[in-house]
């Protein structure tokens, strides 16, 4: 099953998903392509995949993409080979953009979409401040476009409010466990006999 995890910058995506994978063992993650530049304490191939404008272009061109999209003035996009290798396996987890989430629906591939919410809005710009990565320039036009993609919680099947990490772990974790429990996601074992 694909699980698709979304919401601004700042509400804390990335350290939901890692203790839920660390907790849970058989999530796979999609490591995602991008043009902007790696931070110090990044790694090539394990946050993201860090390639040139020209190199993703060509990417784009090549129908490489399940989705991509330009956030924040950089593009970031998922390999449509990658989650299929390893969806072949188990389950797969996207860390993506709402751009991206409806890019994926759009396809029509199933999935569960689950958006990421900070508890208020000042929560979210407190947390980017304390990350210590962006100019002023750089935390307006987070800021801005966060409120945007806030509004569009509607569109997802599960909200994760992340005000307590513990809590939102497991709220987490427990969508992740019930989705595998839909009719379409065990329809295999199901028609193949199997139980």
């Amino acid at each position: 099953m694909l699980f698709v995890v979304s919401g601004p910058s700042g509400c804390g995506k990335s350290t939901l998903i890692g203790r839920v994978m660390g907790d849970l063992g058989d999530v796979r993650f999609s490591v995602s392509f991008t043009t902007r530049r790696r931070r110090a304490t990044e790694v090539d191939g394990r946050e993201y995949h860090f390639v040139s404008k020209k190199a993703f272009e060509a990417m784009i061109r090549e129908g490489r993409f399940l989705e991509w999209a330009i956030v924040h003035g950089r593009h970031y996009g998922t390999s449509r080979s990658e989650v299929d290798e390893k969806a072949a396996t188990g389950d797969v987890l996207l860390d993506i953009d709402v751009q991206g989430a409806r890019q994926v629906r759009a396809s029509g591939r199933p999935a569960s979409f689950i958006f990421i919410m900070p508890p208020v809005f000042e929560e979210l710009r407190r947390r980017l401040l304390k990350r210590r990565t962006e100019d002023q320039a750089s935390l307006s036009k987070r800021l801005a476009d966060a409120r945007k993609e806030i509004q569009a919680y509607p569109e997802f099947d599960f909200i994760v409010i992340n005000e307590d990490l513990e809590k939102a772990v497991a709220d987490l974790k427990s969508i992740i466990l019930a989705s595998r429990r839909r009719p379409g996601s065990r329809k295999e074992r199901i028609e193949g006999g199997r139980r």
